[in-house]
């Protein structure tokens, strides 16, 4: 065992308690360290969409309430009655948030006394915290000129956005669709696929988002704002033969129309001759995301052979195994500043996070805004 740390934290939780949601700092003691942890001192860790469902909840911000200030805040929001049984599996424990993040280690246990004073990446939960102890294999360490910012996002979106070039390939397909395209995420799987020679039809929902991605280099995009939607997906899927999609948004339409574009491209690639089956080729989309949180809606004019599914990190790299998953973790490392380069809206304090105008800006969900806690911020 390490020498015992003395001190305390400051983490930030959630909890759900009598219908309503409580979010606070808590005081945690700094953990005493195995001989193979490190102990991380967080300066940077993003807000992702996966983030939200634990801190916010199906909360309604609206009714948001403070007591107290600066580092004894407590924000309270009801749960609407409805959404009662989706928050009952936690009601009353207070659970701690973050799933990635960066930093410097400060302490590390015999075994890994090496890495004291480098900047690394971690995963794992209860990142919106001052400190984290991690096992030190489980760090991913970033290059001398990397920053904590630099390193804050280094896994969620873009492992996900390695993760679908390999789902891709493991699955037999040779392009790819993807939704609200225009998100830090989605810019980095431009910059992917074009490293890679992979064809990609980016989706998104405004004009100024095409403009974006096609400054990038993508070749093609596809407005769902505009009148001629259908037709323009339909011939960026010609274009390309992607016949597998990864959607962010989840509800609505979206998700039906690509697999219709997929169908009439099968279809006159097949020769165009009628059977009421469909085209015998495979169509994919998995959804990794809930931007929309109504129903998925499908008009089924898409054939027999299709599949819709969701699709998570966390099983694609149990798929592929430690070694190819550490190939992907140093191609980050590696692409930090270039292909893996993330953009913040603002950068907030762990009291700043209790803020309910802040909560209701982070909760928008909004593509191309991104928000960084920074947990020792002004310390």
């Amino acid at each position: 065992m390490a020498d015992s740390n003395q001190g305390t934290g400051l983490q930030l939780r959630s909890l759900v308690k009598d219908g309503e949601l409580q979010l606070s700092l808590a005081r945690v003691p700094i953990p005493t360290l195995d001989e193979d942890e490190i102990l991380v001192r967080v300066e940077a860790s993003p807000i992702n969409p996966s983030d939200l469902g634990l801190l916010l909840g199906p909360a309604d911000l609206s009714t948001a309430t403070v007591s107290g200030s600066g580092d004894d805040a407590t924000v309270t929001a009801k749960i609407p009655p409805q959404f009662a049984r989706m928050t009952a599996p936690r009601e009353g424990q207070s659970l701690p948030v973050g799933n990635e993040g960066a930093g410097v280690v400060v302490d590390a246990g015999s075994g890994a006394k090496a890495l004291v004073g480098k900047t690394v990446a971690i995963l794992g939960g209860a990142i919106y915290g001052q400190y984290r102890a991690v096992k030190a294999a489980d760090a991913l360490l970033l290059h001398d000129d990397a920053t904590p910012r630099d390193g804050a996002s280094c896994f969620v979106n873009p492992l996900t956005a390695l993760g679908m070039v390999g789902t891709m390939r493991l699955e037999g397909h040779s392009g790819l669709v993807h939704t609200a395209a225009a998100s830090n995420l989605g810019q980095m799987l431009v910059k992917i696929c074009l490293a890679d020679g992979v064809p990609l039809v980016n989706i998104v929902r405004k004009p100024d988002q095409a403009a974006l991605l096609k400054g990038l280099g993508a070749e093609h995009v596809v407005d769902s704002s505009q009148p001629s939607f259908m037709d323009d997906l339909i011939a960026a899927l010609d274009a390309t033969g992607s016949t597998l999609a990864f959607d962010a948004i989840g509800g609505g339409k979206l998700a039906g129309q690509i697999l219709t574009g997929m169908e009439i491209v099968a279809a006159r690639k097949g020769g165009g001759a009628f059977t009421r089956y469909g085209s015998t080729t495979h169509k994919q989309v998995y959804i990794y995301g809930g931007l929309d949180t109504g129903p998925t809606e499908l008009n089924r004019a898409f054939g027999m052979a299709w599949g819709l599914g969701g699709w998570l990190l966390t099983y694609f790299i149990q798929k592929i195994g430690v070694v190819e998953a550490a190939k992907l973790r140093q191609r980050v490392a590696d692409e930090l500043k270039t292909t893996f380069a993330s953009h913040y809206t603002a950068e907030i304090s762990l009291a700043e996070a209790l803020d309910p105008a802040t909560l209701v800006a982070i909760n928008k969900k909004a593509t191309g805004e991104k928000y960084l806690v920074v947990p020792n911020k002004g310390l």
